[in-house]
């Protein structure tokens, strides 16, 4: 029974905490205004995309008119609360224990699949609406009121992808959560991991977040100075992390290409969408960004200090201490897997197609990372910051630094309860 009780408590706080950021942020976009109380399925159908699960637009008018489309978009303001909220519910009852059973967790991760499954599938019953809406051509609006064919567009999210992507999203943030915790237990089959493997993940974890947190400084400043604090507002809520971690691919080195006509309401700030703008496929890298923005040369210093401190910050807290050539290629495949998410998670494709009488109208917004490219930057990135870390590691040993959490004359504590903290 405190297994179930404690599945929901876990799934009603993620959604709970995921609905306020995402409720605050349709609501400085203006989604309050959609027609025929669209606010709500819009809201639910937001949950479920930070989930990864794809929308689809549909509709048409009479006999005259079609409308077809999709948006596959995280808004990852929403997704990255709601993995905060969700990993602490769930970490929080097995800190009472030094090791956890394998059956006990395996109990804990199946009855919080199966709450999750269960919200999911009433998150996409509730997300679906439609309403009459403007082609943004004055012709094909005319002739549609002309011939009583205004276009009517619905939205939904499915079931089954919705229910796919959501477990793919829990399963991740279980594994995330059990692998960089520092307190929290795991399996006797795993424990040798606790010392070696868990710094450099909890390390690259507190980088991606370090880069969501200078994003949220630069957002409130725009909001302050800026033209426009309601737009800039409903970008923070919705979308911060997809423009923190672009930054963060941007700065090591990686690019993404895409284009963007007619954005379809999808937020980006002024350099991000003159680039995109500027033609059919174009690449989305430093010097591009750079071109519209010099500023934006900063990213890489940027990117290389914090990846550089990360690594050595995670290797002085290794223990035992790694080989030299290990703890690069550790941090190496760390990084990697940590830059592909990102690519992952901040694509975007939203395509809305209008036919009436022949006419077409409507938009698309394309954005792909080039992770043929990505991954192995990355890899190198990781790669130097394992080996200097663990160089740096080495010299403070050998000049007798003492170890983080050591008092003098003493090793490393240990709670009676837990792991080494």
């Amino acid at each position: 029974m405190a297994v179930v009780v404690s599945a929901l408590v876990t799934v009603a706080g993620a959604l709970a905490a995921m609905a306020v950021v995402a409720a605050l942020g349709l609501w400085l976009a203006g989604a309050d205004r959609l027609p025929g109380g669209g606010f709500g399925p819009v809201l639910a159908a937001t949950l479920l995309m930070a989930l990864g699960a794809p929308a689809q637009l549909e509709g048409g008018a009479a006999f005259v008119a079609a409308a077809q489309g999709g948006i596959t978009a995280m808004p990852l303001s929403v997704t990255l609360v709601g993995a905060l909220v969700a990993a602490y519910l769930f970490l929080r009852p097995l800190r009472r224990h030094a090791v956890v059973g394998g059956r006990l967790l395996l109990a804990r991760v199946l009855a919080l699949a199966a709450c999750w499954v269960v919200a999911v599938l009433l998150l996409s019953a509730a997300a679906r609406h439609s309403f009459t809406v403007s082609t943004g051509e004055p012709l094909l609006d005319e002739l549609g009121g002309a011939f009583g064919a205004a276009p009517v567009v619905g939205f939904r999210v499915d079931p089954g992808p919705a229910v796919g992507f959501g477990l793919l999203w829990l399963a991740v943030v279980v594994l995330l959560a059990l692998a960089a915790s520092r307190r929290a237990p795991l399996p006797t089959a795993l424990v040798r991991w606790h010392g070696t493997l868990r710094p450099t993940v909890h390390a690259v974890l507190v980088l991606l977040l370090v880069y969501v947190v200078l994003a949220l400084v630069g957002g409130l400043v725009a909001v302050v100075t800026g033209s426009e604090p309601r737009e800039t507002l409903a970008v923070v809520f919705l979308g911060l992390p997809n423009l923190a971690w672009l930054g963060f691919g941007v700065g090591l080195g990686a690019s993404w290409h895409g284009h963007v006509t007619n954005s379809l309401g999808l937020p980006f700030p002024h350099p991000l969408a003159a680039v995109l703008r500027s033609g059919q496929d174009v690449t989305l890298d430093l010097g591009a960004l750079a071109e519209q923005n010099g500023w934006a040369w900063l990213l890489l210093p940027l990117a290389a200090l914090l990846v550089l401190a990360a690594g050595a910050a995670s290797v002085a807290r290794t223990r035992p201490v790694l080989p030299v050539w290990r703890s690069a290629v550790q941090w190496a495949v760390v990084l990697a897997l940590a830059v592909l998410a990102v690519g992952l998670v901040t694509r975007v494709s939203a395509v809305f197609g209008l036919s009436l009488l022949g006419l077409g109208g409507g938009g698309r917004t394309v954005l792909e990372p080039d992770l043929l490219t990505a991954v192995p930057i990355a890899a190198g990135w990781g790669a130097l910051a394992g080996l200097l870390g663990a160089l740096l590691a080495r010299r403070s040993r050998r000049h007798g630094a003492a170890p983080p959490g050591a008092a003098a004359g003493r090793g490393p504590t240990t709670d009676r309860t837990g792991p080494s903290r």
